[in-house]
């Protein structure tokens, strides 16, 4: 119950603009869920992989590496294999690969995000257009009334048109937060897949010196 009424009375009260609102908190769900999946069966611990994959090419070489890679998932897993794959080409060739294939990475993961934070621009929007119609409703009914209202009259009517941005900044606030997290999750994500092919980059030249030296 809210302020007396259920939340279907609410929402009937609330007139048409309230269905747009409806759509973009189920669609902002919606998102949310497919999202936070995708990054939870794309999550990598950071310290657990790097670890691993260093123990992994300083005692068993690049092709070990890579098949213990394939059987992993997530995009460090994907960039670190990427980058062994082409071990053999110069540094500047085998970098501009390995960023080519982390920034299509970085897309499946950014993949529909943006639609969070259309929906938490648009929902204050779309309530605040539901306030200004009902104002102007009200008032026009003064006005066909030659302003013989009683003051409940008025409070009743602005008070319904009120209720179009409270639910458009019920659906917004959640939504951008979600979004900010989601966004920050990706970027750290991004950062770290710098670092391991970095890391990557400096065990081949490592390895590589000997060879060159001779």
């Amino acid at each position: 119950m809210f302020w007396g009424k259920t939340l279907s009375e609410l929402f009937e009260q609330g007139g048409l603009v309230m269905y747009p609102l409806l759509v973009c908190s189920i669609v902002a769900v919606s998102v949310t869920i497919e999202r936070i999946i995708v990054l939870f069966l794309n999550r990598t611990p950071y310290d657990e992989f790097v670890s691993a994959l260093e123990s992994k090419l300083n005692s068993a070489g690049i092709g070990e590496t890579r098949n213990w890679l394939t059987s992993l998932t997530g995009p460090l897993a994907y960039v670190a294999n990427c980058s062994l794959r082409y071990a053999d080409l110069d540094q500047t060739t085998r970098e501009e690969i390995v960023n080519r294939e982390a920034s299509e990475q970085i897309a499946h993961l950014e993949k529909r995000i943006n639609w969070l934070s259309i929906i938490g621009t648009l929902a204050p929007m779309i309530g605040l257009l539901g306030t200004v119609i009902g104002l102007v409703e009200a008032f026009h009914q003064i006005e066909l009334q030659d302003g013989q209202v009683q003051p409940g009259d008025l409070a009743s009517g602005i008070w319904t048109a009120l209720l179009t941005t409270v639910f458009g900044l019920i659906v917004a606030l959640p939504t951008l937060a979600v979004y900010h997290f989601l966004d920050n999750r990706i970027a750290a994500t991004t950062l770290r897949m710098t670092w391991v092919a970095s890391r990557i980059n400096e065990w081949l030249v490592i390895e590589q010196q000997p060879e060159s030296d001779a």
